[in-house]
């Protein structure tokens, strides 16, 4: 029977695959079609719920978390300075950053190619806002879909002006609130609030920046929308090549769902025929966000929200049929009839993505907070002193990316030689950059090449910062011996007849 319905559904799909050719935002004349989704509820609606609130308390909580009176976290690319869990990131840490860029790019594909758009539905700024925050206000202040829908198509009354002016309001006062903190994550939120704080003039860039990015955040949940994933987000387009036939997706069990039997009251079902358990009442398209119809497989629009989820199984309870009709499940998973497991693939994506984390976790752990860069002086090769002694110059660079100022010291780990400083001791101020010049010497006969490496340390009190190589130039010492005999040699092969 289960193969029956998968080839039914097979000849349904293969008959009308015109939703393929269309996004359901935008009609045949290329307008848009506003959706009005039904207001959610259930389990999985309640657990978007929960998960939202911590995830609005950590957003808007964050930069105001400091570490030694620096924020917790801090993109700011204006000034090339990054603060990731208090640690101070700069331009000389672009390997890191590259790295971490690569593992996160590798993180994306497998989570997806492993559990779909799970991301898209659950943690996503755009959803989480939208659907949980933004969509929320509307249904209290408009009404569920039906009335949403009949207040747009009725003229400009008293009630429709109180309205809108309301909800429009309230969503600018919320962009603002965004707006402010997205802001606090680039220049920090001390910076910010000075800026409103202070008159407008003083603050003049700032405070446009705030103006722009809280008209851009009104845009796009007021009018925008959904559509800021089925066009302008790079990674829901990227989705249809990253899926396969064993991710984990919100999908229709067409094998159990067809053919479709709509309820009617005092109508029995058709005899001699098998009905599968969906009702055919479109619930699960007047929940979606997106307006796709969930039934006719995965598609790019579907960000897992699982609201369809949620209608369905509540359906599904009404009717007396099993729940799990719209589940998270696999294609292959739904095709073969087999339920959702954690298979030996699955293992093997999440161990990567563990691995992934652990190879970030150890770059940011196991990197220098002190940065020291010694080369030689450009255009000098080495000086002679005394007679018996050899010198080198060195410059000194060090980043110091602490909070705090570092009294610095170096000392020759290798070889012989001592260290003899130009002016003062170097003192890096926080978070900056320091440099200094020292001459290194050593003593002629000690010298046995004409390049030698040598290893230098830094120190800040009795605590090695660093060890750094670099070489140092002089001539070729031959003791007296080794000249008298080389010349004796020399003498005899010219002497022989």
């Amino acid at each position: 029977m289960g193969a029956g319905r998968g080839h039914i559904m097979g000849e349904v799909i293969k008959k009308d695959e015109s939703f393929r050719d269309r996004v359901g935002t935008i009609g045949a004349e290329g307008g848009r079609n506003w959706i009005y989704p039904k207001k959610p509820k259930g389990k999985l609606y309640s657990a978007r719920s929960v998960v939202t609130a911590v995830y609005l308390v950590i957003f808007f909580a964050l930069p105001f978390i400091k570490v030694n009176g620096n924020p917790l976290f801090l993109i700011n690319v204006l000034e090339r300075k990054f603060i990731l869990f208090g640690a101070i990131f700069w331009p000389q840490d672009f390997i890191i950053f590259g790295i971490g860029m690569i593992a996160f790019i590798v993180f994306i594909v497998l989570f997806t190619i492993a559990f779909g758009r799970a991301f898209c539905g659950w943690a996503c700024p755009q959803t989480v806002f939208m659907e949980m925050v933004f969509r929320k206000i509307e249904y209290w202040i408009d009404g569920d879909a039906d009335k949403q829908r009949k207040l747009d198509k009725q003229p400009w009354n008293k009630e429709k002006i109180k309205k809108r002016a309301a909800k429009w309001i309230i969503f600018y006062l919320i962009s603002v609130l965004i707006a402010n903190t997205f802001l606090s994550y680039v220049i920090g939120v001390d910076q910010v609030i000075r800026i409103a704080g202070d008159p407008i003039g003083a603050h003049l860039g700032g405070f446009t920046a705030m103006l722009i990015f809280s008209g851009i955040f009104f845009g796009v949940f007021a009018w925008f929308r959904e559509q800021v994933c089925l066009i302008v987000c790079p990674y829901g387009r990227l989705q249809g090549v990253m899926l396969d036939r064993d991710s984990i997706v919100v999908a229709y069990d067409y094998v159990r769902g067809e053919p479709r039997e709509m309820i009617r009251k005092n109508i029995p079902a058709r005899s001699g025929e098998t009905v599968g358990d969906c009702v055919d009442c479109s619930l699960c398209v007047k929940v979606c966000p997106t307006g796709i119809d969930i039934r006719n497989g995965t598609q790019l629009e579907c960000v897992n929200c699982t609201a369809c989820i949620d209608v369905c199984d509540h359906v599904m309870e009404k009717t007396n049929r099993p729940k799990g009709l719209i589940r998270f499940a696999s294609e292959n998973g739904i095709k073969n009839k087999t339920p959702l497991r954690f298979t030996a693939r699955l293992k093997a994506y999440t161990a990567v993505l563990v691995l992934l984390v652990g190879v970030l976790t150890y770059l940011l752990v196991s990197r220098s907070a002190i940065d020291v860069t010694v080369f030689r002086a450009s255009g000098q090769l080495f000086q002679e002193k005394d007679d018996h002694l050899i010198t080198n110059l060195y410059t000194v660079s060090v980043i110091n990316k602490t909070h705090t100022d570092v009294p610095v010291t170096f000392r020759i780990e290798s070889g012989d030689g001592t260290i003899q400083m130009i002016g003062k001791n170097l003192v890096v101020r926080a978070e900056s950059k320091g440099e200094t010049t020292f001459f290194i010497i050593r003593e002629r006969q000690n010298i046995s090449e004409r390049k030698t490496k040598i290893k230098i340390s830094a120190w800040c009190g009795n605590t090695k910062l660093q060890t750094v190589s670099t070489s140092f130039l002089g001539p070729v010492y031959r003791s007296a011996e080794v000249v008298n005999a080389d010349s004796a040699a020399q003498l005899t092969n010219v002497t022989k007849p």
